[in-house]
């Protein structure tokens, strides 16, 4: 009687002893199983990331673009501010092989401003830093290959445009400067009048003191 006691409880402790192992062995599969299911959303958040990333690129890029055409046509205002500036549009164009009337001298300097230089167009300052570029008030000597025309006309026209710039009177280039500013602040959205929440909005936000008329002394007299 006493071995059949004995046969019970040693299958009784081998049952246990399965039943302790196959739980382990259970367990340690689910945990695996959702251990991989993390590591697999964490794959695919960086892909989800970066197709975010570029949508907002593409949006941007595309908010970007009708400023960039003004860019491009905003020298024509400026003549039509300043009918008497210099147009310096005699230069023959490499495509063509005819003079380009819309090659003009302020057109190279908006886009020697924005585009070589990379500086905002709707601050006094910063004009009156690409104007001091032409005049050698500044380390930031103009470049004739980067300069505007430089790969579309036959001859490069930096020389003859810093000339005509440092012909200029005093009185002359802070028209220039301020017929710059006014175009790209009225192409940019400032010139109309505001919504009643902008109005609110812009009373909300602290005022950024601009540039003032003595920062002008980076000019030549």
């Amino acid at each position: 009687m006493s071995e059949i006691v004995k046969t019970v409880n040693k299958l009784k402790l081998g049952l246990s002893f399965l039943l302790v192992t196959l739980s382990v062995a259970i367990f340690t599969l689910l945990s695996w199983v959702l251990e991989s299911g993390e590591l697999s959303l964490s794959a695919l958040e960086p892909s989800q990331q970066r197709s975010s990333e570029s949508a907002s690129v593409q949006r941007v890029a595309q908010q970007s673009a009708p400023d960039q055409v003004r860019v491009q046509d905003a020298w024509k205002f400026v003549y039509e501010k300043l009918p008497d500036f210099p147009i310096e549009n005699n230069y023959i164009s490499k495509e063509t092989g005819k003079v380009d009337p819309t090659n003009t001298l302020v057109g190279r300097l908006i886009r020697y401003h924005v585009f070589v230089k990379g500086r905002p167009p709707n601050y006094r300052f910063d004009w009156k830093l690409s104007l001091a570029d032409y005049l050698g008030a500044t380390p930031d000597y103009l470049v004739e290959s980067v300069y505007p025309g430089n790969d579309v006309l036959r001859s490069n026209p930096m020389e003859q445009d810093r000339a005509a710039i440092q012909s200029l009177n005093r009185a002359q280039r802070d028209a220039l400067v301020q017929a710059l500013v006014d175009v790209f602040t009225d192409t940019s959205g400032r010139g109309r009048t505001p919504t009643a929440g902008e109005t609110q909005q812009r009373e909300n936000t602290p005022t950024i003191p601009q540039p003032q008329p003595g920062d002008a002394k980076l000019l030549r007299p």
